[in-house]
């Protein structure tokens, strides 16, 4: 006589999975590659340069200015002095360009000047030669 021990298997009931559950083990695995990619130091991309100790010298001299100030309707003040025609311009510019260790020019145009005019002194500047020229002011114009 034999003697069956446990459940009686037919047909109809599904197989025993044998199969090992990997998602705990994924879950593991991703924990620990975060926490290396977390811990690894940050390798800077740089190169040592040995910069010089101290405080440069002091220029010897502030460079001169030449404020020029272009007005609404055309007018051109040099250093505050209004300048009557275009020909005088053109001298003051002259005199600029002459020197060795030119000023530097700080064109002002007013707000409500029309670019005609600005271009005209900066046109009159770059043909005699002028090589410091600026723009100043143009925080007016930011809206």
């Amino acid at each position: 006589m034999a003697m069956q021990v446990g459940p009686v298997s037919s047909a109809s009931d599904p197989d025993v999975m044998v199969d090992i559950n990997t998602t705990p083990l994924i879950d593991v695995m991703l924990v620990l590659l975060i926490m290396l990619i977390i811990t690894i130091p940050i390798q800077l991309h740089s190169v040592n340069l040995n910069m010089p100790v101290g405080h440069p010298p002091p220029p010897l001299a502030p460079p001169v200015v030449i404020d020029v100030d272009v007005d609404f309707d055309g007018t051109v003040y040099w250093n505050g002095t209004i300048v009557p025609d275009h020909a005088s311009l053109q001298a003051h510019l002259q005199s600029v360009a002459d020197q060795p260790d030119q000023p530097e020019v700080h064109l002002r145009p007013n707000k409500l000047a029309t670019y005609k005019y600005v271009a005209e002194v900066l046109a009159s500047a770059q043909r005699i030669g002028v090589k410091k020229i600026g723009l100043v002011g143009n925080e007016q114009f930011v809206k």
